[in-house]
């Protein structure tokens, strides 16, 4: 993904963020049960979470007693977030991109970052999230990957659809199981600001209507910049897919994957090794 390419569409989440908060799943429990122990969370620990959407991620934290910076590039998607987390007064929502946020002074105990890692300029996430930490804290990146599963024939099927409509499809596309989804740390670990990455992977499903489906895909940045001809053909063309083929009703595969490495001490490198959950 070049620069520009980025900075574009990483400004469509908000453009409806109503409907990305009503459509967009979010992570699960479990995931936040691990992420408690791998960093040592409890009542009071600081937080920064990066690019906080609608609080998806947010409000499982605030919910523990967390004390949380949340930095978030849209107003729209902020304001949502407010209203979720009112009743924390331990949460600020601050509206900004995290690359000219500046830093306070403390340390973090947890720096986090939820399915928005991608979005932040490459050259200065890495290294301004070690500088958000406290030494020997945690950088916690979460990814969400749509995995074989679910509705498999359907998710076959549907390739005609965006190979019609977006020239940029490569042909006969399929999903991938989640076994043969990589990890890598090479990023972290080129960083040389962290130890080994442990990575936790959950995997789960969701049914939708076909309308649903439908308002969920008018969340994805590549969805949303599509030409407004051929995204109306290509969500027509998925819809009567669903209602002709499938019942009205389909069910995507997720699998959520956590990262998480603790920040060297000030002044010391580490070599990190990755490490996997077995």
């Amino acid at each position: 993904m070049t620069e520009t390419d980025r900075e574009k569409l990483r400004t469509t989440f908000g453009e409806d963020a109503e409907r990305y908060d009503r459509c967009r799943p979010g992570y699960p429990a479990e995931m936040f049960d691990d992420l408690a122990i791998l960093a040592g969370i409890a009542p009071q620990s600081r937080v920064l979470e990066i690019g906080c959407g609608t609080g998806q991620a947010t409000l499982p934290l605030a919910q523990r007693g967390c004390a949380i910076v949340a930095v978030e590039l849209s107003p729209d998607m902020a304001a949502i977030a407010r209203q979720h987390l009112a009743a924390f007064s331990g949460t600020q929502v601050v509206v900004s991109t995290f690359e000219d946020w500046p830093l306070p002074a403390a340390g973090f105990d947890l720096v986090l970052s939820a399915t928005a890692f991608h979005w932040i300029d490459p050259q200065i996430r890495t290294s301004k999230a070690a500088d958000a930490l406290r030494s020997g804290g945690t950088l916690a990146v979460i990814s969400t990957h749509h995995i074989a599963g679910g509705t498999e024939p359907f998710f076959a099927e549907v390739q005609e659809c965006y190979e019609r409509f977006d020239p940029t499809t490569p042909p006969g596309l399929r999903l991938q199981a989640s076994t043969n989804v990589p990890t890598d740390s090479t990023e972290i670990d080129d960083s040389r600001r962290f130890g080994p990455v442990q990575f936790r992977r959950y995997e789960w499903e969701h049914t939708y209507s076909t309308q649903e489906y439908i308002d969920l895909l008018l969340t994805y940045s590549g969805h949303r910049a599509m030409p407004p001809t051929s995204q109306r053909g290509l969500l027509n063309c998925i819809a009567n897919l669903i209602d002709t083929g499938y019942g009205g009703r389909i069910t995507k595969r997720y699998m959520t994957q956590l990262a998480t490495a603790r920040r060297a001490g000030r002044g010391n490198r580490c070599l990190p090794r990755r490490t996997e959950a077995p």
